[in-house]
């Protein structure tokens, strides 16, 4: 027993013959009740609702489906998972393939102040969204740093509301996205690179190869794991993006750039459709585990 209790204070320990296995299983039963009390019951609970009618205050009544039903034929709702799929674009593809670029450029090309270059593209990780939204919801207004620059130039007619305009709205807020993502994938892909041998690329010289044959034969096939994780970041914080769409047009104008996580809130707290906002909520969660892992799996697949 003296023996035991050493190696469990040392956190080393071997299971001794004929020791139950479920013993090992007390080390993780701590992080396991964290994640059952403040995440899979609130699911469960969501899950619960998602099949129930109710305002927030009455009594709940069966739903069965109807509430995911109302996902495909309530055209109120397929808008906001047609908008977040469409800002994936701006969210994920966009960021990934800037960040790519940036690190392609700064790995090869030696600059004085690289360093302080890199702060500022990864500044945005660091700010609150809610600040890179009010920020944004100033540059973007109608009397705001953008129109007055287009403006200043010549460009006068280009100026527009760009919160306020049905088809701006959406693409407008998309750009913010991508200036918040860029430096974070700017950041994993610049460690990624500098673990990619150098006699690779000497090699890649030596057989002729120019700077974009290089990226595409060398940096880009090493660059994978990180670009996983890259395009796995970038998915989820476009599919819950609500902070930014919040601050900056509230889902409008009417509900055009509404998006999932947004019309959680909005259903639940400001039209006391509950039911129909936990049914949003598990149908976002089923989404975000669906394109993880497929991202996850195809990076798997193509490494073996």
């Amino acid at each position: 027993m003296k023996r035991r209790l050493a190696a469990l204070r040392s956190g080393h320990r071997r299971q001794a013959p004929g020791e139950p296995r479920a013993v090992g299983y007390l080390y993780v039963l701590p992080a396991l009740a964290v994640y059952a009390v403040f995440l899979l019951y609130p699911f469960g609970q969501s899950v619960w609702l998602s099949f129930v009618h109710w305002d927030g205050l009455g009594v709940a009544t069966p739903a069965g489906f109807d509430n995911y039903r109302d996902l495909f034929r309530d055209p109120s709702l397929r808008a906001p998972f047609a908008h977040a799929l469409l800002l994936l674009l701006f969210y994920s593809a966009l960021p990934v393939a800037i960040g790519l670029l940036l690190a392609a450029v700064m790995s090869r090309v030696r600059v004085r102040g690289m360093t302080f270059f890199r702060t500022v593209l990864f500044l945005p990780q660091v700010l609150a969204l809610i600040v890179v939204g009010v920020a944004w919801r100033s540059i973007l207004a109608p009397d705001g740093l953008l129109n007055d620059t287009l403006r200043a130039v010549g460009l006068g007619s280009l100026a527009r509301p760009w919160l306020g305009d049905y088809t701006w709205a959406l693409p407008a807020v998309g750009v913010v996205g991508t200036w918040v993502g860029t430096g974070l994938c700017m950041i994993l892909f610049l460690a990624g690179a500098q673990r990619i041998p150098r006699e690779l690329y000497e090699a890649a010289r030596m057989d002729g190869a120019g700077p974009v044959r290089e990226f595409l034969t060398v940096t880009l096939p090493g660059l994978r794991p990180q670009i996983a994780v890259a395009l796995t970041l970038t998915i989820i914080a476009g599919l819950r993006n609500f902070d930014l769409i919040y601050i900056t047009t509230s889902g409008g104008p009417g509900n055009a750039t509404s998006v999932p996580a947004y019309e959680v809130y909005h259903r639940a707290f400001e039209t006391n459709q509950v039911g129909s906002a936990a049914a949003v909520g598990v149908a976002l969660t089923v989404l975000i585990f669906v394109l993880t892992v497929t991202v996850s799996r195809l990076v798997e697949g193509r490494r073996s």
